[in-house]
This record gives structure tokens, sequence and C-alpha cells, in this order.
């Protein structure tokens, strides 16, 4: 087990994304999670370069592991696993003349300290083996199978054949490719009149978005103060598109019927200027932030804490003296998250098969629950962050099935990283019947 932090001694970045990859190993700790444990002692430099490092580390697992697994006569302990696949992840990504050389050195110096002695002349042998083969590794040939992409790639095998049968060979390759970058910070300006102005626009990079720009490194000082004081909201373009589709008006009562952390909320009380927004979400730690980034708005904005597939039935609404139905609904679900492993890097490793028609049974409970909440000849908005066709269009077949002309699909969109250039994410505009 990894010793735990002590705020009173200097905290270094590499061996703390080493102690974060050992807990994520051995107790399947979600990466958010781990990086919210982040002792206050760890300053902001280091604490990016610590969330670098173990995101690296887990996108490029399978591939690293595959490279070193028969290099060692047994498993190594986790600890030495976790700086294998940091070395590793340093090495791939490279970094000009002596890399290798810094890479192993680093390696096998933190080894003596986080494991012991003779582990750290394991780690000299087999960091240096894992260069060499990285050194000569290429990308898998364009009709390259599912096992040779899911482990250069580091993606679950059945995930990749999944991917393969919806979007072809091009479209699950260049997915792929897009999972395994970085992701950049997009922040939208809450302001529809004016974007970053004076020394405030060098910090931002303007978009293909109306309202988003990309956040430049630097000077995240600034950048924290102005989410702070609600000039802006750190949020990914996709997210744009299921509020366009609500179109919510001036002097609406609107329903945000899953809305931690608050990020629509806010976009929906932006959009109307005059109304009523109720954000509706579980009782959870996520509560906090939810409350929190609703304390911004500059709208009228009512936080209810309940489940919305209880609500009619315990009169949720009625308690916070709130109406029973909305002008128009936004039901942004829980999901798989296929459309966002950029952002959420362990998530592939977490899925399981059954996952997607697990999530499909509970969306489609949800979107029921939300349709008896809108007035008649209101709308309501669908959307996931999935790519999964079992999320997206088969739960609104069978709710359409099921609603038997009740409602009607209005519109759709879908947004696919490769194409579209940020998250990926769905969503569909349903109309209820005037009568």
């Amino acid at each position: 087990m990894t010793k735990p932090f002590n705020p009173s001694t200097p905290v270094d970045a590499w061996a703390t994304a080493v102690e974060l990859l050992v807990r994520w190993l051995e107790n399947h700790d979600r990466v958010d999670v781990l990086l919210d444990s982040l002792p206050r002692t760890l300053g902001r430099t280091e604490r990016g370069r610590c969330q670098h490092l173990l995101f690296g580390a887990v996108r490029h697992l399978g591939r690293i592991e595959a490279i070193f697994t028969p290099l060692v006569a047994r498993p190594p302990r986790t600890a030495v696993k976790a700086v294998l696949l940091i070395a590793g992840y340093e090495l791939i990504e490279g970094g000009g003349d002596g890399h290798t050389a810094r890479v192993v050195h680093h390696a096998v110096e933190q080894t003596k300290s986080l494991a012991s002695q003779p582990e750290a002349k394991l780690v000299n042998a087999v960091v240096r083996k894992i260069a060499a083969a990285i050194s000569t590794q290429t990308e898998p040939a364009p009709l390259a199978g599912a096992m040779e992409l899911s482990v250069y790639y580091s993606h679950p095998e059945w995930l990749v054949r999944r991917w393969l049968a919806q979007f072809g060979a091009t479209g699950a390759r260049a997915l792929l490719e897009w999972n395994q970058k970085p992701a950049p910070v997009y922040a939208r300006w809450r302001s529809t009149e004016r974007g970053p102005e004076g020394e405030d626009a060098a910090l931002f990079t303007a978009t293909a978005w109306p309202g988003f720009y990309e956040v430049k490194s630097g000077n995240w000082s600034r950048v924290e103060a102005l989410v702070a004081d609600g000039t802006l909201f750190l949020q990914d373009p996709a997210t744009r598109h299921a509020v366009e589709l609500l179109a919510p008006k001036a002097g609406e009562t609107v329903l945000d019927a899953c809305a931690a952390p608050g990020g629509k909320s806010l976009a929906i009380s932006d959009a109307m200027g005059t109304g009523r927004v109720v954000s509706l979400d579980l009782p959870s730690p996520r509560i906090e932030r939810l409350k929190q980034n609703l304390s911004r708005a500059k709208g009228d904005v009512a936080l209810v804490q309940g489940d919305l597939l209880q609500a009619e039935r315990l009169g949720i609404f009625e308690e916070h003296n709130l109406p029973k139905a909305y002008d128009a609904v936004l039901l942004d679900v829980p999901c798989s998250n296929t459309g966002v492993m950029r952002h959420r890097v362990d998530v592939k490793w977490r899925l399981q098969v059954s996952d997607f028609a697990k999530h499909a049974r509970q969306q489609g409970d949800l979107l029921s629950a939300a349709a008896r909440l809108v007035v008649p000849g209101g709308h309501l908005v669908y959307s996931t962050c999935s790519l999964d066709a079992e999320e997206n269009d088969g739960v609104i077949s069978t709710f359409l099935e099921k609603t038997r002309g009740r409602y009607t699909l209005e519109a759709k969109r879908q947004s696919l990283p490769w194409i579209d250039g940020h998250d990926g994410a769905a969503a569909f505009l349903l109309r209820k019947a005037a009568s």
C-alpha cells in the first residue's frame, strides 16, 4: 500500500503521481476523485504536472503494459508497476536528446524510495527495454485488427470491436487516436454582448463555436478569478447542442432534470434572461458543486434535491412550491461517457460490455419520467455525452414507440470528436402534443 500524504512535508509531483496511480490500480478509485485528494501543499505547477503524468499513464496503460509484461518473470509490486507505467508514458511523450537517459535515471532514483534498492535495479533494466521497444514501434497498418488496435491505442479489445462495427475502420481509428491526446480546456464566456477584453484577451483563443474560447496555459489564477466572479464557466463546446435545441425563451419555466454540476442550468439561465430555471438532482456529494455553480446564476434558479423517478409520487415540486409541469425540460442523462474519454481517461478501463444496456434501461426510465413533467405543446431535450447508438437513437426509438404519438422528434444533433473537434455528444428535441 502507498504511504498516506503528509501535508507537513514537501510534495514531489512525480512521486505523487505514482502514489495516486497505485491507489487507482489497487482500489479502482476514480481518477478525478484521486486528484481531488491531493494535499494543499502541492502548488499549481506541481498539481498540473502530477495530473499530466497520471492521465498519461492511465491513457497509455495497455500499450506500456503489453511491452513490459513479457520482460519480467513475475508481476511486479503495484508501486513498481506504477513507476514503469509513468516512466513508459514519459518515453512515449518524448523529449529530445538525452531524454531516455533522464527518464531511466529518474525512475531508478524514485524507485529506491518508493519501493526498494533491488526493485530499482529491475526498473533500470526494464525501462531501458521499454524505451527500445517504443523507439521501434510503428502505428498499426490501415487494416489492422481489433487486437492490434487495442494494444497500441490502449483500449479494451471489446470496445474497439464495438466501435469498428459502429463507425467503421476509419472512424474507429480516428476516435482511438483522439482519446489518446490530452484535452484542451474550454470556457464559455457568459456575456453574449462581448468576449474577453484588454489583458484578459491574451488568456484565450477564439474557437469556431460562438461564445466558447480555448484557455491558454500560463495564468490560471486569473482564469480562476473569472470563474469565481461568474464571467466565464469552464465547459466543452459540445454542451451547447442540448441548450441550443432547448432554445429557452424569456419568461419560460424550465426544468433541468439531471442538473449537476450545473453548467447547462447556467447556460439556460443566461439564454433566458427572465424566467425561472429549476435544477433537480439526486442528493450526493455533487450537490455542493451544483450549489456553488448555481450561486453565479444571473437569473432566477431554484435548486431541488430529489429523485426524478420519484418526483411525481413524492410531490417533490409541490413541496417546494414549484410547478408540476414545465414549458421546457432538459434531461442530460447519466451515460457511458464514451464521448468524453479525453477528459475521463479511466472510463475505458471501468466500462463493461453490459453497461450500455444497463444505461439504456435507466435512461429510458428517466426519459419517461421527464416527459410527464412537460406542459401540452411544450418540449423536451434528451441529451448524452455518449457516442453509442444504444444510448442515443435506441432510447429515443423506444420512447417514441411507447408514447404512441404523444411526442414527436423534431431535431437531432450529434457531435463526433474526430469530425467536430470537441467532445462527443448527442441531443434530441422532442415535442409534446398540444392535447
